[in-house]
């Protein structure tokens, strides 16, 4: 395996341990000792991660990190048998919440005065569009947001109405296929739509807005 693919192989392989994690957790934790304190591990380390981050940005780090590590200390003390009992419910809500910031931030983009997030990839990559392609793009931009937001839906509805098994299937094993299945649909309407356009696949994609990114010029959305 070349470096060029260990990276990607890693993350997905780290996804894939995360995601049977949860659902062992989420399925078992109720009737399998010790599974609890497995879950309640699982749900708080995005949380903690994220904490980290966030103090890392208010101070230096030499200061920030180990106060923020007392913190965090404390709240998981003090929380930590509520956590056990309702870790499922943290795994949901994290997940809502993320596929909601990304609807937040599709939707928002599309508007007055913003660009579609699309329609600003899109320009990285081809340069300047004309008026057909910055409709498809902004259309494009519009599925994502409903696509986001059908998500959340789906799993705040499965969490409440059915069983737990059947939320962390479609929580855990079925939202990355469902995205990759979208930009799969949205990829071949684009070739249909669009012939006449050289075609950037989703790693170009990503690797102009990184790009950007770094140079500053990150999209206003």
């Amino acid at each position: 395996m070349t470096r060029r693919w260990l990276r990607p192989t890693l993350v997905a392989a780290s996804i894939l341990l995360y995601a049977l994690l949860e659902h062992y957790t989420s399925t078992t934790g109720a009737t399998t000792p010790g599974t609890a304190a497995l879950g309640a591990a699982l749900a708080t380390t995005p949380l903690l991660l994220a904490w980290l981050l966030f103090a890392r940005r208010l101070a230096p780090p030499r200061v920030s990190l180990p106060v923020a590590l007392l913190a965090a200390a404390a709240v998981l003390m003090s929380c930590w048998r509520q956590i056990e009992h309702n870790f499922p419910l943290m795994f949901m809500l994290q997940e809502v919440g993320v596929y909601l910031m990304l609807a937040w931030g599709f939707g928002r983009s599309l508007l007055a005065g913003q660009v579609p997030l699309c329609t600003h990839w899109a320009g990285m990559l081809h340069g300047p569009l004309s008026a057909q392609v910055q409709r498809y793009t902004r259309s494009v931009t519009l599925a994502w947001t409903v696509f986001f937001v059908a998500i959340s839906l789906s799993s705040a509805l499965l969490f409440r109405f059915a069983p737990l098994r059947v939320w962390s299937v479609f929580s855990n094993f079925l939202t990355l296929p469902l995205a990759a299945l979208m930009f799969a649909i949205e990829y071949a309407l684009r070739r249909r739509r669009l012939p006449w356009m050289q075609h950037a696949s989703l790693a170009d994609t990503a690797h102009a807005y990184f790009a950007t990114t770094r140079r500053g010029a990150a999209p206003r959305c």
